[in-house]
């Protein structure tokens, strides 16, 4: 196995190549490292000037011919600034995992200031697991043991998150006057996306909001309303998936008396319901091609007949819908109305899975489990261990913020002391299949889209490789019988699996 060194070049190793430090047999402890081990390739961060390091990678080079030497200008504003170090540190550990992830990371800790010797710490035993090295001219050359466990993110908790806020997200419950401020996150791509929708709120377009179940469309459409000049008109949010087939037209348009059986009393749509204000229609997706045609007739003109009524109503109704289907892949399948989703789709927004938003599983889980306390007092020293939090991070989470939180509460109640284990969090994981569940156990008396059963497979199985694996792509290859990691990826683009 290839083994790859990755460290900082200091003032001593600067030094080494100097003519009364070569004579006097004294070298840098990046020499001495890369003489007494073998490593195939050496990646050395620096601060320094270029002159200053030039001659010393020249030299080093032919002093350990048989190790590839990568220099990398780190510019930092300071060698104590732990914000510069980070982001220089975390690249280059993020481009080697990337680029050789059958090759085993080693950091040698020594070179550089305290400031970047706890970075190598923090990084090393959390994203990018490393074997760590010093070296001193007293001990010589040493493979170290660091002796404790460390969270993989350190987000300190909120403490400017107002109680409402906190309610609203422990009760999983969307409030009528939710606003973007409600919208709790520290992810620069959340944030883009919380703007963007505040622009779309002064526009009276219909909007599309695209995402996974738990990634709070409704929250955002509500926050849309609530900030349009609608704000004082109703909104009304149904759920397209639960429409009863002989009654989608009653429930959108609403119903005379004696329209059919049961219909007792006239019955306002939910278009009618809405007038003036927002209607939200979620799982967009789920309405059948016959009710597609219907519903496009009213975005075009703004009018409706009510079921077994005679006379056309008009109707003044801003539309936002909401899904988690790819609506582009379903007209391509002939399932969704293309003139439909360009009338809906002026207005788009794709809210990102919750393991894709960066740095706000450890922030959200800080405010949920502080929720929880507040809520019941036999909680409230409850605390997540490292071992759990990186339990948390490593966890795909379809459920999203939804399955975050049921998941915390539910670990919460079953640890036993005041510290929640790994072992706990990893009791209180449900581990949910892919799409579909049993790909065997089809109707095909009703008809199936073999192809997408295919991907929802495929989709499900590597996602538990890479889940098992620690994202390692050589050995969740292995487990799905793939030849290498690159056609791992290839499969993984072909499926739009990240």
């Amino acid at each position: 196995m290839n083994r790859i060194l990755v460290s900082w070049i200091g003032g001593s190793d600067l030094a080494a190549n100097l003519e009364e430090d070569a004579r006097s047999g004294l070298r840098g402890p990046v020499q001495s490292t890369l003489l007494a081990n073998k490593f195939s390739k050496a990646y050395l961060l620096y601060n320094y000037p270029m002159d200053q390091v030039a001659p010393y990678l020249e030299w080093l080079k032919k002093e350990v011919p048989d190790t590839v030497i990568q220099a990398i200008h780190c510019k930092l504003s300071s060698p104590i600034h732990f914000g510069d170090i980070h982001q220089a540190a975390d690249e280059i550990l993020s481009n080697i995992s990337n680029n050789h992830q059958e090759a085993s990371l080693n950091i040698l800790l020594s070179p550089g200031t305290p400031a970047m010797q706890a970075v190598w710490i923090l990084l090393g035993k959390t994203r990018y697991p490393a074997v760590f090295y010093q070296s001193s001219v007293e001990q010589g050359v040493q493979k170290i043991d660091i002796p404790f466990d460390i969270a993989a993110e350190y987000i300190p908790q909120a403490n400017k998150i107002t109680s409402s806020q906190l309610v609203q997200l422990t009760n999983q419950a969307i409030p009528p006057n939710a606003a973007f401020n409600d919208i709790l996150t520290r992810n620069h791509r959340m944030n883009i996306l919380k703007a963007q929708a505040q622009v779309l709120a002064q526009k009276d377009v219909p909007v599309l909001i695209n995402g996974e179940t738990g990634t709070g469309k409704e929250l955002f459409a509500r926050a849309i309303h609530n900030a349009s000049p609608r704000l004082d008109k109703p909104f009304i949010a149904v759920n397209c998936g639960a429409f009863p087939r002989e009654l989608v037209d009653s429930i959108l348009f609403g119903h005379k008396k004696g329209a059919f059986t049961g219909a007792v009393a006239d019955k306002l749509g939910v278009f009618e319901q809405a007038n003036g204000g927002t209607l939200f229609l979620d799982e967009f997706g789920e309405l059948e091609p016959d009710v597609q045609v219907r519903l496009l007739r009213v975005l075009q003109e703004g009018t409706f007949t009510p079921v077994g009524g005679t006379q056309e109503q008009s109707v003044d109704v801003r539309i936002i819908t909401a899904t988690h289907r790819n609506l582009i892949d379903a007209i391509a399948q002939g399932k969704f109305r293309e003139d439909l989703f360009f009338r809906i789709a002026v207005g788009v927004l794709n809210l990102p899975p919750l393991r894709e938003r960066d740095g706000d599983i450890s922030f959200l889980t800080n405010l949920i489990l502080t929720g929880i306390a507040e809520k019941d007092i036999s909680l409230n020293s409850k605390n997540i261990s490292a071992g759990a939090r990186n339990v948390i991070l490593k966890h795909p989470w379809r459920g999203n913020i939804r399955e975050l939180h049921s998941t915390i509460l539910r670990a919460a109640i079953w640890s036993q002391g005041d510290s929640i284990s790994a072992e706990d969090m990893q009791q209180a994981l449900f581990q949910i299949p892919g799409k579909g569940g049993d790909f065997t156990g089809r109707d095909i008396s009703q008809g199936i889209d073999i192809q997408e059963i295919i991907g929802e497979m495929t989709r499900q199985y590597i996602s538990e490789a890479l889940t098992k694996t620690n994202n390692n792509k050589t050995r969740a290859a292995e487990l799905l019988g793939l030849k290498n990691y690159q056609t791992l990826n290839n499969w993984m683009e072909k499926y739009g699996i990240k």
